[in-house]
């Protein structure tokens, strides 16, 4: 799934840091929006669901998963962005669990890819040190070497 952000031109390596997780969120819809995957109507959306909710889109620690409702008007079609800031965001000061600088940005059309989505990532984030290593990525050749990392023990594995 790393090389799937990669050839589908969904990801985002920011060198700018987000003022707050509004921004972020913000910054993590643009790739999406370039690649004619939500509106601005959607990114709006989860922007009002985490308000609403709490900051429930972040599944671990370094982590945020935004998304909102697959069949959302804002959604134009079905795919993941990723977007790595330069450091975790806050969307609790009071909980550094609720810190993220690593952004799944999802969107899908209907229920069922919106749960495909969301478990292949999940099934993703559980390699060991994975997380940890998209941390520290800086540019895309940083993001290749994450790639074969995981290729290369993937292969070894079978």
């Amino acid at each position: 799934m790393l090389r799937y952000f990669l050839e589908n031109h969904l990801i985002n390596i920011s060198a700018k840091q987000p003022k707050d997780w509004e921004d972020a969120l913000r910054i993590s819809g643009e790739i999406m929006k370039s690649n004619d995957l939500v509106t601005d109507k959607y990114i709006d959306q989860v922007i009002a669901d985490v308000k609403e909710y709490g900051p429930y889109i972040v599944i671990v620690p370094g982590v945020a998963m935004p998304h909102s409702q697959a069949d959302s008007s804002g959604v134009l079609g079905t795919g993941i962005g990723l977007t790595i800031f330069p450091k975790a965001i806050s969307f609790d000061q009071n909980d550094p669990e609720k810190d993220a600088q690593l952004f799944f940005m999802l969107a899908a059309k209907d229920n069922k890819q919106h749960m495909e989505n969301i478990a292949n990532l999940s099934n993703m984030l559980m390699e060991d040190g994975l997380i940890d290593d998209l941390r520290q990525v800086k540019t895309l050749a940083d993001y290749q070497k994450v790639i074969d990392k995981y290729e290369l023990a993937e292969e070894e594995s079978r």
